[in-house]
């Protein structure tokens, strides 16, 4: 039965050409049904949260790792993360008509996208996605090679109850023969189709790419959906919009109400603990 939910990364032995594959289901799932999402956009949503997966396995850290679109088309925002252990959510933001055959291009309009990678520990990173492509994995194969300086390739499809991705990477270092062996499994990987990416677990996907190499799997790891909102992140949220706002919202309507907008989790605050957030103490 094919696996659901797991990341798993690969070497091809005796070389420095390294790859990772992830399906996601169950996950995909509980991502995309917190909002009516048109088909386009959901598959788009997919693609990119098994881009966070992959590109997250790639560093050695702990901590977050963001893909984050904003334009003024008709998806005026995308966003998907991953943590260090493989947790994921997502959303995306759509004000006005798209079609179900939009590019990336036609979907966000003028816009920038970009990859965040907010460590436990130590300093939060940024890198600009170049948006030169129709498609999202093509802007993030060019994301490497301008940032990274790291050849790589990436295969990311979606359907309404999965999504998938593979990647393979050349480092840094390599001989000759590598050359001859980034040619070949690109042109090998190159051949998959959606149905087999989507369906297929790892071993059977790798089997049937790459038999004829010396491919060495390393344990998968799960995947699953976790929103990081809490109480205490919403109060930083009000601090953050200062007192004048938070009281004017307390005179107009009793308490403060706020939604999170990737899992919908609901949080209610009274006029004491606004009070308590600014003042340090209540005043009631």
């Amino acid at each position: 039965m094919a696996s659901q939910d797991q990341f798993q990364r690969f070497i091809f032995e005796h070389s420095q050409v390294r790859g990772a594959w992830v399906q996601l289901s169950e996950s995909y799932q509980n991502v995309t049904q917190q909002a009516n999402y048109p088909d386009v956009v959901k598959k788009l949503l997919g693609e990119s949260l098994a881009a966070s997966v992959l590109m997250s396995g790639t560093l050695k850290f702990e901590g977050m790792l963001s893909l984050q679109a904003k334009g003024d088309g008709a998806l005026r925002m995308l966003m998907t993360e991953c943590s260090h252990d493989r947790y994921v959510r997502g959303l995306a933001q759509i004000e006005g008509a798209t079609g179900d055959g939009d590019t990336l291009d036609q979907l966000l309009g003028k816009g920038q996208m970009a990859i965040t990678i907010t460590p436990d520990k130590g300093q939060r990173y940024q890198g600009v996605v170049p948006r030169e492509h129709h498609s999202l994995a093509e802007c993030l194969e060019d994301y490497f090679v301008r940032s990274e300086q790291i050849a790589t390739s990436l295969i990311l499809f979606s359907d309404d109850e999965r999504s998938a991705g593979l990647l393979l990477q050349r480092l840094p270092g390599g001989t000759e023969p590598d050359d001859d062996l980034w040619q070949r499994v690109n042109h090998l990987a190159s051949t998959i189709k959606p149905e087999e990416l989507l369906a297929l677990d790892s071993e059977a996907v790798l089997h049937r790419l790459f038999h004829e190499e010396e491919v060495r799997l390393f344990d998968p790891d799960s995947v699953n959906f976790r929103c990081s909102c809490s109480r205490d992140r919403t109060l930083g949220a009000l601090k953050s919009i200062g007192p004048e706002e938070c009281y004017s919202i307390i005179d107009e309507r009793g308490d403060i109400e706020m939604d999170c907008q990737f899992c919908h989790a609901q949080y209610r605050f009274d006029r004491n603990e606004i009070d308590q957030l600014f003042l340090g103490h209540s005043l009631h």
